[in-house]
């Protein structure tokens, strides 16, 4: 059977996009396996060893000029950017290695899958355009599962579990704002330009936070967290990104957005089988509802 040039793109591109979201749901896993370590390590060290080892390649793309500038950027362009970085790659990061403390890796990137349904709240809010019978039903499918994975979870009497999941729940918050803001400003920077800008000033905004708070000393980290450090920079931080990135140009983000539904699944598997965690009915059960929800909201946006 002959293969179209536009059917390889489209398989080349939804492979790139599969790969990237596997990448990412790594990062809850590498996350809970440093909080376990017998020298654990708080949430701003971690992030601060993973943006440490993150930014030298951000840096190398955002002064590599490779792509075109789209426009001339003026002081509000710049001050944009800078906000939506630090609300999308370093507050939402922040909140969810902060709520990953105290909750499953699978109900985290459950709850955090949400945000493409908060897109479509604030979307209607901010615009006041209605949400359409399908965007409705979505969004009932999606929190009607969060809700059925929340209630039966096992870890729900633990201390602080409903903090976690509301620091979790935070982070899918920030991250659709920053979503939201950042479909004017991709365009004008170029998407990978302005990729590696507002990481780079993520990265630069955590290490200051940990300077703040913390003595230099306390980079010194086990040799397995230190690890773990390295695999979250590159393996669920930079090489995702670009990824994801390259299949979202072959496919469309919207394509993506459905195609990326393997990463919960992909989590809820790893957490399994690393972890140990718990994988009852209700969970898979709910997961199927919120994983339901997203691709409808994602169908709905594209038509």
């Amino acid at each position: 059977m002959n293969i179209t040039i536009h059917q390889r793109q489209a398989l080349l591109g939804s492979a790139l996009v599969i790969l990237g979201a596997i990448g990412f749901s790594t990062k809850s896993i590498l996350i809970k396996l440093a909080y376990a370590d017998s020298a654990p390590v708080d949430a701003i060290t971690l992030m601060a060893l993973r943006m440490l080892m993150a930014l030298p390649f951000f840096l190398a793309v955002a002064l590599s000029g490779r792509e075109p500038r789209q426009t001339a950027h003026n002081g509000l362009d710049w001050s944009v950017l800078v906000l939506l970085g630090l609300l999308g790659y370093y507050m939402a990061s922040f909140l969810d290695f902060s709520g990953l403390q105290y909750i499953s890796a699978g109900l985290e990137r459950l709850i955090l899958f949400l945000y493409p349904t908060i897109v479509v709240l604030l979307t209607a809010l901010l615009y006041r355009r209605p949400i359409g019978k399908a965007q409705g039903a979505a969004l009932l499918l999606s929190y009607a599962g969060i809700a059925l994975v929340y209630a039966h979870s096992p870890h729900q009497t633990s201390p602080h579990f409903h903090l976690g999941a509301a620091l979790v729940f935070g982070s899918a918050l920030t991250f659709a704002v920053f979503m939201v803001g950042s479909g004017h400003y991709i365009p004008r920077f170029g998407a990978r330009r302005f990729t590696a800008y507002s990481m780079t000033i993520a990265c630069l905004a955590t290490i200051i936070h940990f300077a703040v708070e913390r003595p230099l000393a306390d980079l010194l980290v086990s040799q397995r967290v230190f690890y773990l450090a390295a695999l979250l920079a590159v393996f669920s931080t930079v090489l995702p990104s670009f990824l994801v990135s390259a299949g979202i140009k072959r496919i469309g983000a919207d394509n993506a957005s459905i195609v990326g539904t393997v990463g919960p699944v992909a989590t809820l598997g790893m957490a399994y089988f690393i972890l140990g965690e718990t994988l009852s009915g209700y969970q898979l059960a709910g997961s199927a509802l919120v994983l339901a929800g997203v691709t409808v909201v994602s169908i709905a946006k594209r038509g």
